[in-house]
């Protein structure tokens, strides 16, 4: 096997030695990996250690009841399994070939007996261990993507000239790019991994008619992004050289490129139905702002807000919103459970602070969204004045045309776990997550009974961890002081509390039920802790649940909150885990 260059921050090290070094050559196994084929499942046993000679690894983990997650990238150069062979545990993540990959393996006992000739050998891998969990504890990405490809899907798609955008914003986030076109269609591999060595990032990028510069463009990257224009109809246009290692690890997405006066994209969903794709990203053509956000992403330095249920303390997400704005943090991916994925879909509307301001007052403080009491057979109100008040302010939207990546979550109480809405109609997906049981009949899903998600996920930080790699900013409404006795007192005079309005509320019952419905369990709040970077909880004592008209109490409350949380930060939001660039490498 011919020598091959490793990146120069890994070469000549006591790792490399060990595996390419003659003297350990019988102990160390070579093979190839075709692209999509597993190295190793997680559970296994962890009997050996491997070294990447060549291609690209990726690992994945998968918790129970969690969307398989990509962990990251293993480079040439690099050692995969060592953690789990140290310690004597099995693997923890699943490691598959991202693209035709050459290994070199070594079995426990001859890497123990090479590391008692040689102390260095355990001493590079110590510190590499040590990094590795550095870098996952404080979100670092220096294990991410970093070689992206892009696929025009139509002819009227000028695929290099919108990613030469893309690149621009990239480079003035500091970070070194090459974009390649079908000028390096003809290039040798050594030239190709040369390339990767050099720059923090490659962005190789195909045009609808560039067939064979499709293929290898296919073989040479990390996550692949398919670009059609967002008015185009998606007809005919399936394509067929979409690699399978991509495509089985979900890493192929759909970018529309928005014409420069679309007010909101539409038709979107009829894309998601015609194509493989993990996750749509939309694009104003011409819009520095949305270039820097798809900039954002490729770095690891988009920002997720995810936002809590909280009946009527869901107000403070307003002003935690508007703190975030006035600080100039961006707000790239945004999710919620039911009151807070109501203010996230606005966010994610385009709504600016006003516009927000004066909907969901209109909708939510103007009159009470829960005075439509029915005789409770199901639920104490119909859920008609919910469902007219959302059709008014999100139409038939859906949750592919918005601008910003969403999604809210409901509780499936037919199979016992919370539901992800990432698509499908914007309202009805609204309506399931805010379905507070006994106060909001529940919504049919088939054979599934959706009810409020704060039941299972009311801080789905975890959830959006699962899919974003950048920094998350949650923000919690329900964990200020719960009911107290006088909450559910029963009103010593009934005419009183009729005559007096306070019946719009509901009865104490209602307090109770939401209360309840919204409270976060031990696990939940450890999962939403370890999964976000920034945990802001607003003073909301004293601002009862179900108290529609505390809107500007509760709007102070978010705004003080996240401003003190933004105060205590050394560096931006954006720079959390932030990735150095290959310039700053000093060797290892």
């Amino acid at each position: 096997m011919p020598p091959m260059k490793l990146p120069h921050h890994l070469a000549d090290t006591a790792l490399s030695r060990l595996f390419l070094e003659s003297r350990f050559a019988q102990d160390v196994v070579t093979f190839s990996l075709p692209g999509g084929s597993t190295l190793y499942e997680a559970g296994e046993e962890a009997d050996h250690i491997y070294f990447l000679r060549a291609g690209r690894l990726g690992a994945i983990r998968q918790d129970e009841g969690m969307d398989p997650h990509f962990l990251g990238v293993i480079r040439p150069g690099e050692p995969a399994g060592e953690m789990a062979m140290i310690s004597g545990t099995v693997h923890s993540a699943k490691v598959v070939a991202l693209r035709d990959s050459e290994i070199l393996a070594l079995s426990r006992a001859a890497f123990f007996k090479a590391a008692d000739e040689d102390a260095k050998i355990m001493a590079q891998l110590a510190r590499l261990m040590i990094q590795r969990a550095r870098q996952t504890a404080s979100r670092a990405s220096l294990g991410a993507p970093s070689v992206f490809g892009f696929y025009g899907m139509t002819e009227d798609v000028k695929a290099r000239e919108q990613v030469e955008q893309i690149a621009h914003a990239i480079r003035r986030l500091g970070y070194s790019i090459c974009v390649m076109g079908v000028e390096a269609e003809r290039s040798s591999t050594e030239w190709f991994s040369t390339a990767e060595q050099g720059h923090d990032f490659i962005l190789y990028v195909a045009e609808a008619n560039e067939t064979y510069w499709k293929n290898v463009v296919g073989r040479q990257v990390d996550r692949l992004f398919l670009m059609a224009k967002g008015a185009g109809v998606p007809e005919d246009c399936v394509p067929t050289l979409l690699p399978e290692p991509l495509l089985r690890q979900r890493l192929v997405d759909l970018i529309l490129i928005q014409s420069a006066d679309c007010l909101l994209p539409s038709g979107s969903e009829a894309w998601l139905d015609g194509l493989p794709v993990a996750q749509l990203f939309h694009i104003r053509d011409r819009s520095d702002d949305h270039y820097a956000r798809m900039a954002r992403f490729f770095t690891g330095m988009a920002v997720g807000l995810v936002l809590s249920g909280g009946g009527a303390r869901a107000y403070a997400h307003i002003g935690a919103i508007k703190a975030l704005r006035e600080s100039d943090t961006p707000i790239d991916f945004v999710c919620g459970t039911s009151m807070g994925a109501v203010i996230a879909a606005a966010l994610a509307m385009g709504w600016d602070d006003e516009e927000i301001n004066w909907r969901i007052r209109k909708a939510f403080v103007d009159s009470s969204p829960l005075d439509d009491i029915a005789f409770p057979m199901i639920a104490m109100t119909r859920g008609i004045k919910v469902e007219e008040r959302l059709e008014e302010h999100f139409g038939d939207f859906q949750i592919a045309d918005l601008w910003l990546p969403f999604f809210c979550v409901s509780s499936n109480l037919t199979i016992g776990t919370y539901q992800l809405h990432a698509r499908g109609q914007l309202r009805w997906s609204l309506r399931a997550s805010l379905s507070l049981p006994g106060i909001l009949p529940p919504v049919n899903d088939g054979d599934n009974v959706l009810v409020d998600g704060g039941v299972m996920k009311n801080l789905p930080a975890d959830v959006l961890r699962n899919m974003h790699r950048g920094p998350i900013v949650a923000v919690d409404v329900s964990r200020a002081r719960g009911l107290s006795a006088n909450d559910v007192a029963r009103p010593r005079s009934l005419w009183r509390w009729l005559w007096s309005g306070e019946w719009r509320q509901g009865p104490p019952i209602v307090a109770l039920l939401m209360r309840a419905g919204t409270v976060s369990t031990g696990r939940d709040l450890i999962a939403s802790r370890e999964a976000s970077d920034v945990l802001v909880v607003p003073n909301l004592a004293g601002i009862d649940i179900r108290d529609w008209e505390a809107f500007a109490p509760a709007v102070s409350a978010g705004y003080v909150a996240m401003k003190a949380a933004l105060e205590r930060l050394r560096h931006p939001i954006t720079d959390i885990g932030r990735r150095e660039s290959r310039n700053d490498y000093s060797g290892a």
